[in-house]
């Protein structure tokens, strides 16, 4: 949704935070806030973009009906929705005919929602499908958090948590990331803690720095590591040339951890690969000068990858070797495999 400017010019109300958006109100309406914060209310935390019967905009219809004209469509709209088991994927085509997925997880009573950051991504890991569409563009701010809106108010998902884990790497795309983190966390409207956002990357340093130093309660940290030594991840993650395991942990325990939290570290076990007895000592000594949770998540097989999962044996072999070393593991399964909806699967609509 957009507030229209002039002629030409708009302003995107979804990538607005609230005093942001009061600014650019007063400016273009001549109004303050008595005007300004219900309707950011009544769009971001209602839904709604119809104002009758929204006070103080019944007592001026002229206003109310300039807004309603000027309240434009969506960044996208949704093309397409599947579910697996619960869990449910959607498909944004945004402006420019190009597609998105988010991958709204049911928990108890609430729901996590996967967003995307970017449409492709650059990062090239062998093990996943968006990889391999390299970066098309980045997503702004607005189609960053019209995901959450669509999943909480054209879809009607109780949204809590959000995890950029979706397409794309979130701090290749950091500006916009951060904005859409600022608007989703302002508790006049979509109102979702900092503690219930984490943002998933491969391990960019910079942009782990300048989350460090965001005002405010840190968000969770998701590291895909996916390897126990520089070489294997090499060959899996080409970041890991330029930013090599060491300079990422260094990184990593400069990060302001809030005494509750730890890092959520990802590894795709991959058969032959990085699935061995000696693999697990290296991966438990590289995680333990820090506070984390692993997930071990089997590999999701990808069209053209060469990798295969690991049998059942082995995957439960596996997590009871990371046990021994006192590693904190969950197991994460295949929920959502049969719509292309799993850890590194994401990017099967693209055109």
């Amino acid at each position: 949704m957009q507030i229209r400017l002039d002629g030409n010019v708009f302003v995107k109300i979804l990538d607005q935070t609230h005093d942001q958006f009061a600014d650019l109100f007063r400016r273009r309406y001549g109004k303050g806030t008595h005007y300004s914060t219900p309707l950011y209310h009544h769009v971001m935390k209602i839904g709604k973009t119809a104002l009758d019967g929204l006070a103080p905009f019944d007592r001026f219809p002229e206003l109310a009906g300039q807004l309603e004209s000027d309240l434009m469509q969506p960044p996208g709209r949704l093309v397409k929705q599947v579910s697996d088991g619960g869990v449910v994927k959607f498909v944004t085509r945004l402006a420019d005919d190009l597609d998105i997925e988010s991958v709204v997880i049911p928990m108890f009573r609430r729901h996590s929602l996967c967003v995307s950051s970017q449409v492709g991504c650059r990062m090239g890991c062998r093990f996943c499908r968006t990889g391999k569409m390299g970066l098309l563009r980045n997503l702004t701010a607005e189609e960053i958090v019209w995901q959450v809106f669509a999943a909480r108010h054209r879809l009607g998902f109780n949204v809590r948590n959000v995890v950029f884990m979706g397409m794309g790497e979130p701090l290749d795309n950091l500006d916009n990331t951060i904005q859409a983190i600022r608007v989703l966390t302002d508790q006049r409207g979509l109102n979702i803690a900092r503690r219930y956002i984490t943002v998933s990357t491969v391990g960019l340093t910079t942009g782990i720095d300048r989350l460090a130093r965001l005002d405010g309660p840190p968000v969770n940290l998701a590291i895909s590591l996916n390897a126990p030594d520089d070489d294997i991840r090499s060959r899996l993650m080409p970041i890991n040339r330029s930013i090599p395991m060491a300079v990422l942990r260094d990184t990593l325990l400069g990060y302001p951890l809030s005494k509750k939290s730890v890092f959520f570290v990802a590894y795709v076990l991959i058969q032959g690969v990085n699935d061995r007895h000696e693999h697990a000592g290296s991966l438990a000594r590289y995680l333990a000068p820090m506070k984390v949770k692993l997930n071990l998540i089997p590999y999701n097989p990808a069209p053209g990858s060469g990798l295969k999962p690991p049998s059942a044996e082995t995957y439960e072999r596996f997590h009871d070797w990371l046990v021994a070393e006192k590693i904190f593991v969950r197991r994460r399964g295949e929920k959502g495999g049969r719509i292309q909806a799993a850890c590194g699967q994401l990017g099967g609509q693209y055109r």
